[in-house]
């Protein structure tokens, strides 16, 4: 996503809550990959030009071109619909009946949930032949081993993005965000979205970014709601901003979205705290319902040739799981912006973020208590 465009991560607790209830009220279970519907049978050689595609993704998430290159190549039309979150596309799909939609970028969990409700069709592997491309760990990650069901398309952590200047040392422990000096009052941010306000106060605590024990839950809580008093603000969107212009010293922060600031201020850093972080990975999937489905699958064979998936990194600067299209990238970008630099088997390191189910709704309960407290 351009660093301009709305922030996709953005949680709505009414949303998640409904969204967990539909997936229980679905008998999601907990393996999503034979909770999925079975496979079509699909035609290698069907013709594509008879196809029509419907693609819903992050606005300015991929080239703006390539749907016009894919028709151009393939014949086959694709009309891209934009979705601001991922609640507001889940929405759509779980609404009952065809959606319209053929292809849907998503993230991790949310692919997981829609498994999990028999509303993915399954990946044909002979199909995508540039899944080839894929460093190894792409198929490791624990909402979806084996990609099943689903297509990585960026993944990446959370840490601690800083200014030293204005910290005066290197902050190495999300305590430096929970507990920090006193000099650092009120220039610290932490992000106001369900998961990621958690993350810092669960992993100092020494608790799984997926966990869905009540004690535990209750003990972050109370983590949290002592750091408050000293944080400038929860903030999702400008947090980077912040840091430029030094009304903050440090800030939790994407990686990716660490880098937009290290573009206006090199003094920028980042870092993954010593207690370790989360791996969140934005996905494609393919819908059940979809009449194309062999257009589908060849469109993310096309968004995987490293070609296409390098425009990704050059341009959203996040980091994306397809090792052809890394070892691309021009070895200046990443010295720009180190993190790009963060290889697969430091990333498996940290934990994957998987569906948390009906637990979705403890989260967004206490985010919402510590914000109003």
């Amino acid at each position: 996503m351009s660093r301009r465009s709305a922030i996709r991560r953005t949680l709505a607790g009414a949303v998640v809550t409904a969204l967990a209830l539909a997936v229980a009220a679905c008998g999601g279970g907990d393996d999503a990959a034979t909770s999925a519907a079975q496979p079509d049978a699909l035609n290698p050689s069907a013709d594509l030009k008879t196809q029509k595609l419907t693609v819903s993704n992050w606005d300015a998430y991929m080239p703006e071109d390539l749907p016009a290159k894919f028709e151009q190549k393939f014949g086959s039309r694709v009309t891209v619909t934009k979705h601001a979150t991922n609640e507001e596309v889940m929405a759509k799909l779980t609404a009952g009946g065809d959606s319209g939609i053929d292809v849907a970028f998503v993230s991790g969990p949310f692919a997981q949930a829609l498994a999990e409700q028999g509303l993915t069709e399954p990946i044909h592997p002979e199909l995508i032949p540039n899944l080839s491309n894929l460093y190894p760990e792409a198929s490791q990650l624990a909402y979806d081993p084996g990609n099943k069901f689903s297509v990585p398309y960026t993944w990446g952590t959370t840490g601690l993005c800083y200014r030293s200047d204005l910290t005066g040392y290197d902050p190495d422990s999300w305590n430096d965000l929970l507990t920090p000096k006193p000099e650092l009052a009120k220039k610290i941010t932490m992000l106001q979205t369900d998961r990621w306000l958690m993350l810092p106060a669960q992993k100092a605590l020494g608790y799984s970014a997926n966990t869905k024990n009540a004690d535990e839950m209750a003990k972050v809580k109370e983590k949290l709601l002592a750091a408050k008093p000293g944080l400038l603000a929860f903030d999702d969107t400008t947090f980077y901003e912040r840091l430029v212009s030094g009304e903050a010293a440090l800030v939790e922060a994407w990686d990716g979205w660490c880098n937009y600031g290290i573009t206006d201020n090199a003094k920028i850093k980042f870092t993954v705290p010593k207690e370790g972080s989360d791996l969140f990975v934005d996905t494609m999937v393919i819908l059940k319902t979809s009449k194309n489905k062999e257009a589908a699958h060849a469109f993310i064979n096309y968004v995987l040739d490293p070609e296409i998936h390098t425009w990704t990194v050059e341009n959203i600067l996040y980091k994306v799981p397809n090792k052809a299209a890394m070892e691309k990238l021009d070895p200046a970008l990443a010295k720009k912006y180190p993190n790009l630099a963060i290889t697969p088997a430091e990333l498996m390191q940290q934990e994957t973020l998987v569906d948390l189910g009906e637990a979705a709704t403890d989260y967004s309960r206490i985010v919402t208590e510590v914000a109003a407290s």
